[in-house]
């Protein structure tokens, strides 16, 4: 290029967004100071994952209360935003009366951040606790459940709506994983059978 007075011609493909680094660095894991749930409704977690419905992506969000493994709120949309993970976590608060400041973890994304979801988790004396900078692992729970859901119920089918795949997840969740699947780390019982021995 030298030789021949060629230039590369540089294009930034990003733009500096001031605060950012700021905003991502706020909060912190609050689960790694604290001992692991001893009862119901101490820690939950929450999460967001990818699905496919002819060739478009769909998102699910999921609340799981990490004592008993059990999904307590899910929601499925074609946007991954706090309207998704809201209407998760209000379905769980529906069912659930959190514990006093109970710790719910997520990860770092805008729709467990945004002020519309801080509100609703300082409404019911939640505290709110995200994976650090770089660590999915400090959400191993859920990764696990995405997992076992994509191995189990997604891989090697193809949903031909939305409809079929809302149908689909009620039926792994609501009856196979809460009530049937067993989980080792529960000794090998289903999560409502632990909450039920629990009780």
């Amino acid at each position: 290029m030298r030789r021949h007075s060629l230039v590369g011609r540089v294009v930034k493909v990003t733009k500096r967004i001031p605060g950012l680094k700021r905003f991502k660095a706020k909060g912190e894991n609050l689960r790694r100071s604290e001992p692991s749930a001893s009862q119901l409704n101490q820690i939950w977690v929450g999460d967001v994952t990818y699905l496919k419905v002819k060739g478009q992506w769909h998102y699910l969000a999921t609340v799981m209360d990490v004592y008993s493994r059990r999904i307590l709120g899910w929601s499925l949309g074609k946007d991954r935003t706090v309207n998704l993970t809201l209407r998760a976590l209000k379905y769980a608060l529906k069912k659930r009366t959190p514990e006093k400041e109970m710790i719910f973890h997520t990860d770092r994304g805008i729709e467990y951040t945004a002020y519309r979801y801080q509100d609703e988790l300082s409404k019911h004396g939640i505290r709110h606790s995200v994976n650090r900078p770089g660590f999915c692992t400090d959400n191993a729970h859920m990764e696990s459940f995405y997992h076992s859901l994509k191995a189990e119920l997604i891989r090697g089918r193809v949903f031909k709506s939305k409809h079929e795949l809302r149908y689909s997840l009620n039926s792994y969740i609501n009856q196979f994983y809460n009530h049937k699947r067993l989980h080792s780390g529960i000794g090998y019982l289903s999560p409502a059978e632990f909450e039920r021995m629990a009780a």
